[in-house]
């Protein structure tokens, strides 16, 4: 069972060294992503849907060694979640989720379950240097 946390939670783990891995699409990342955060997106934009990356855990490893502490995150905590236990069933031992995700977790009504990083007032960049890129972990593969 992938551990989840919240985003002040997330906040503390990334101050003690922790490694913000985002998972959502590229075009998402460069519109706005937790400070430090690398991306290896879970899914790709194809067209109109989302289509899975074949590649996901390939770049992830080729990266990452298995005793690196990750906090993974999405948009909303569904994505995250499922990439943190693909992590998991891989090897990985320190993966937790971040609940909430960047924009917050909404029930079918559209109310606010769960704070995201955006709601938390946390620190965000929107360009991020080259190494932390997909385009760039994704040539380690």
């Amino acid at each position: 069972m992938v551990k989840r946390v919240t985003p002040p939670e997330a906040a503390g783990l990334l101050a003690q060294g922790w490694i913000y891995l985002d998972v959502r699409s590229i075009p998402e990342f460069d519109l706005g992503h937790p400070t430090g955060a690398v991306n290896v997106p879970l899914l790709h934009h194809g067209g109109r849907t989302l289509v899975p990356n074949p590649d996901f855990e390939r770049v992830v490893r080729a990266n990452f060694p298995q005793d690196t502490k990750l906090i993974v995150g999405c948009k909303v905590g569904a994505r995250s979640l499922q990439a943190a236990a693909i992590l998991q069933s891989a090897g990985y031992r320190d993966v937790v989720d971040l609940r909430g995700g960047f924009l917050g977790e909404r029930d079918a009504f559209g109310r606010l379950i769960c704070r995201g990083w955006v709601d938390e007032s946390l620190p965000i960049e929107s360009a991020a240097p080259p190494e932390r890129t997909y385009e760039s972990l994704a040539a380690k593969r």
